[in-house]
């Protein structure tokens, strides 16, 4: 059993929630608290009212270990300073009516050097030399590397990354589509996970060719095409799931609790 205030307090430094910046509504950081010790941990990408009713409904085998903690990527509060009624209340309440505590890390956890999104994302990839690129909320968010490969090669390795045998997890139900702007061998790949569609600009400026993300708007086809960039979109979900599980694993080794993934991949 964990104490929540000394595991809020080590994720807050190792994240370091403090100083990263982010837009309001992420509030990163401790959401919702517990009557103050935790007995395991659940990671999924998103606060949505499905992964809290799976976590409530595992307490049925798993409450014996005690109270858990929620570690999500996309916290409660996106659609901004609501009424605490319909969905906002049945959220909060089911948290509160089971105990059960939930701590979200968005542009921290996606830019951290060991457990970030990027990082994972980059490292599975096998991209060399890898830097930090393209300026986020007063943040540089992406990782670039170097990796000569050919296009298609590329386009299954992040298969394998997000989907495959051996690769970091499912992944969700979307297709990995690939905007061939860019040369048919890859010589530097920008990666950023999530909605990075707008950063093929940015990618192309720090020296990419490529670039690994997870969605983007319709005219960023066009955008792709015409700055001469290989853009490789593999799903918001996929590329964004890799993270809460390495933070899980990371927090429960060093705490001496139990961890496990809820998968609700929406296809995005």
């Amino acid at each position: 059993m964990a104490v929540l205030s000394e595991l809020v307090a080590y994720l807050d430094a190792y994240l370091r929630i403090d100083e990263v910046p982010d837009t309001p509504q992420a509030l990163n950081g401790l959401q919702v608290e517990n009557a103050g010790s935790i007995g395991w941990i659940v990671s999924a990408v998103d606060a949505s009212q499905r992964t809290i009713d799976g976590v409530a409904a595992a307490l049925g085998t798993r409450g014996a270990q005690g109270s858990p903690l929620v570690l999500v990527h996309h916290g409660l509060f996106w659609d901004g300073n609501q009424p605490v009624t319909g969905r906002r209340y049945r959220r909060l309440h089911t948290l509160m009516e089971h105990d059960i505590a939930l701590y979200s890390a968005h542009i921290p956890l996606d830019v951290h050097p060991e457990v970030g999104n990027n990082a994972l994302l980059a490292r599975a990839l096998g991209l060399a030399s890898p830097a930090p690129f393209g300026m986020y909320h007063g943040v540089l968010l992406g990782v670039a590397g170097e990796l000569t490969v050919a296009r298609e090669e590329l386009v299954g390795r992040v298969a394998v990354a997000l989907t495959g045998e051996g690769g970091m997890g499912r992944g969700g139900e979307g297709a990995i589509r690939s905007i061939p702007g860019g040369p048919d061998r890859t010589r530097r790949v920008g990666v950023v996970t999530g909605a990075g569609g707008s950063m093929i600009r940015e990618a192309r400026d720090a020296g990419c060719d490529t670039l690994v993300t997870g969605e983007g708007a319709h005219h960023t086809y066009f955008d792709a095409m015409e700055l001469g960039v290989n853009v490789i979109y593999a799903g918001h979900y996929a590329t964004e799931q890799l993270g809460v599980k390495a933070l899980a694993a990371h927090l429960a080794g060093r705490f001496g609790v139990l961890w496990e993934f809820h998968d609700h991949p929406t296809g995005l």
